[in-house]
């Protein structure tokens, strides 16, 4: 005969019955269980946090080298932003099944499987550096070390010294034949894939394991720990990302010295593919222990008479008695297959789980668009470089998330607030960091003055067609092509796209310290009769540019720990407002629909809407447009920030919606109890000071308002 766990603990007083042990224990045995619960559910807890930081650390290292793959392989925001979104598209392969099965399965077992997997898609985004040629950037003759003086000027298209973009198309075809850099990063984007399908088990059944196995004042705080511990990984991904930034590609493969470009030159790219290397070997590291932890741990004490929590019981119906079982008891496929859809729709009949999905899928978008291409809008607004933009987000801006996350679970547990609380203080914190963000459209930088873009040569503001801006009179004696991008930077602070057209007639030095001479456009916007010098990389931007991104940095830094305060009570109000044998599944779900319609198409339509504000494209070696070499500073800040802004509106329009359904829901249940007599049981503020174990009380009551499945 079966018998739940919640009565083997009515009855154990009464009757001794076994059910593959005693149901009556001693002091001492129960002593032991109580330890033997609290050293496994620790265990779990150290190494989830430590497969956290291992996920965490590959996930923030892949946005750290966003831009870094745009210019390796070539290609535009918009498909950096697919790439991205593989990791997402990996999820949704399984998510589902992942998130249903596996509750019922070994789940330990089944996350260390997904660190494998992981490992191995991290792996497989850094072969194509093996496999692909060595990374050739433009760059003119006339500052390749070289002993020749060439004049950039009076370079003509018949030379053999010119670009691929200028040789005869025959050539050009031969030479694409042999390159295979134009779709490896494809390779990138499976393996991302890859990850994402090794990810999977490792959020909806570690966390649903550890609610399952801890009392439910140390829930918030344990989810807390993990989320706060999961933080550090970005800060050691990102930071791994700045040394790698400053490394060359080709380092080890190529000799250093040859290189003329530094790592603040728009073309330069780091050693993106080393840092995977590093990544997958701790995601193999951090699999290992998930293989020697059992299926199943005793339930604490003070859950073991009860299978809700007390506030689940009021929150949720009641079910049928056969979801009362325990579900450590063996359970066959079939069976499981056959409850799947019935539980979907019990889950889909829940009205706080449905606003509250809506309001995270929005806020998701809003916030994986921003993250994505934040390290971009900082190298690009204010000038900075890739190595120094990974360091500060690494350093300043991760853990002022990661303070924000552990602060919402140590409020949750020293103020033991309710599930209306916790909504409360979600709400609260999106409302006033989407607000701090809306300060952000004033610390901008200007557009650096290059000259056939942003202004003309004659020094007005460029407002009319910018490729055919780029030819002037001082230029014009020049056989230049529009397609280069090898900017040098005039005396007058003007930046130049190439010394071809800024009219220079001789050079001196080589690579680095080239040195151009005798520019006729250079001369044209102080001194139109007198030539002027220019030396090779673009001008810096404004004086007011580095105050600026010092108040950005503060504004991000109070906006990002405000926004990651209410992290830890949205779990806390996810995982209340369901029952608790679909608390896998619903987080499944859940983050099955973050991953479809927050994770994949947010990196894509943000890219592209970057896209829309570049001024100049860069041209593949093969023909056709490659990455982005100038944006457009004021659009750019508009687009990124604004886009960011509308989402994060909208999600706490449906945020409002949940908290109104959570007061209108208790109001009718406290008045319903109010007519049966029962005010002391399940009273709102009664439940702040009985937070623990009231579960036997709630649910030998029953009212037909339950019905409502809030």
């Amino acid at each position: 005969m079966e018998i739940s766990s919640k009565e083997n603990t009515q009855l154990f007083s009464n009757t001794i019955l076994l059910v593959d042990r005693s149901s009556f224990k001693s002091e001492s045995s129960a002593s032991k269980e109580k330890q033997s619960c609290c050293g496994g559910i620790k265990v779990f807890l150290g190494a989830l946090s430590f497969v956290y930081f291992a996920k965490a650390l590959s996930g923030s290292y892949l946005k750290s080298t966003i831009t870094q793959i745009e210019r390796r392989f070539d290609i535009p925001s918009s498909l950096v932003g697919v790439i991205d979104g593989s990791f997402e598209i990996g999820n949704l392969l399984i998510i589902i099944l992942v998130s249903y099965f596996g509750s019922k399965l070994h789940r330990p077992r089944i996350i260390g499987a997904g660190c494998l997997i992981m490992s191995a898609g991290t792996f497989l985004i850094a072969m194509p550096q093996f496999f692909m040629g060595r990374y050739e950037y433009e760059r003119f003759p006339s500052t390749i070390n070289s002993t020749v003086s060439i004049s950039p000027c009076q370079q003509d298209k018949s030379q053999t010294l010119l670009p691929a973009l200028e040789k005869p198309q025959a050539k050009i075809n031969a030479g694409c034949e042999k390159e295979g850099g134009s779709s490896m990063w494809i390779y990138v984007l499976l393996g991302n894939l890859l990850r994402g399908i090794g990810e999977t088990p490792i959020q909806p059944l570690g966390i649903a394991y550890i609610d399952d196995y801890t009392i439910e004042e140390n829930a918030a705080l344990y989810i807390g720990c993990v989320q706060t511990v999961a933080i550090i990984g970005p800060i050691f991904g990102f930071l791994l990302g700045s040394l790698c930034a400053k490394l060359y590609v080709d380092i080890g493969f190529v000799d250093l010295d040859s290189v003329t470009i530094t790592h603040k030159d728009v073309q330069w790219v780091g050693a993106w593919w080393l840092g995977y290397l590093i990544a997958g070997m701790i995601s193999v590291l951090a699999g290992i222990p998930f293989w020697f932890l059992p299926k199943h741990l005793p339930k604490p004490e003070g859950r073991k008479d009860s299978s809700t929590s007390s506030e689940q019981s009021e929150f949720i119906t009641e079910g049928n008695k056969e979801h009362q079982k325990s579900y450590q008891q063996q359970v066959k496929i079939a069976e499981m297959a056959e409850d799947f859809l019935p539980s979907l729709k019990n889950l889909f009949g829940n009205p706080v789980y449905i606003l509250y999905l809506c309001a995270s899928i929005i806020q998701f978008n809003s916030l994986i668009g921003m993250v994505t291409y934040k390290p971009k809008y900082i190298e690009q607004q204010y000038a900075q470089t890739s190595s120094k933009t990974n360091f500060v987000i690494g350093l300043i801006n991760i853990p002022a998330v990661a303070f924000g996350i552990f602060s919402g679970g140590l409020i949750m547990k020293k103020f033991r607030i309710s599930v209306l609380g916790a909504a409360k203080l979600s709400l609260g914190s999106s409302f006033f960091g989407y607000l701090l963000l809306l300060s952000l459209f004033a610390m901008g930088c200007e557009n650096s003055d290059v000259a056939g873009l942003t202004v003309s040569y004659h020094g007005a503001k460029q407002m009319t067609d910018y490729e055919q801006a780029l030819y002037s009179e001082c230029n014009s004696g020049c056989a230049c092509s529009k397609n280069d991008w090898d900017p040098i930077c005039g005396e007058n602070g003007v930046t130049y796209i190439s010394a071809c057209l800024a009219g220079c007639q001789a050079s001196n030095g080589s690579g680095k310290h080239t040195v151009f001479f005798n520019c006729s456009c250079v001369g044209t916007l102080e001194s139109p009769s007198q030539s002027s010098s220019a030396v090779v990389g673009p001008c810096q931007k404004g004086n007011e540019c580095p105050k600026m991104f010092l108040y950005f940095l503060v504004i991000s830094v109070i906006t990002s720990y405000t926004l990651s305060v209410g992290g830890t009570p949205g779990y806390i109000l996810l995982l209340r407002c369901i029952k608790p044998h679909l608390k896998s599944f619903a987080l499944g779900i859940y983050t099955l629909a973050i991953r479809v319609l927050a994770g994949v198409p947010a990196p894509v339509y943000f890219g592209m809407a970057i896209d829309t504000t570049c001024l100049k494209w860069g041209s593949k070696r093969c023909g056709g447009r490659g990455a982005c070499r100038l944006y457009d500073s004021s659009a750019l800040r508009y687009v990124y920030l604004g886009l960011t802004l509308v989402l994060g509106t909208v999600s706490i329009f449906f945020s409002v919606a949940v908290l109104w359904l959570l007061r209108k829901r208790s109001s009718q249940q406290d008045e319903t109890l109010s007519v049966n007599g029962e005010r002391g049981t399940c009273g709102t503020k009664s439940r702040k000071a009985n937070f623990v174990n009231s579960d036997h009380l709630i649910q030998t009551t029953y009212w037909p308002e339950k019905e409502t499945r809030l």
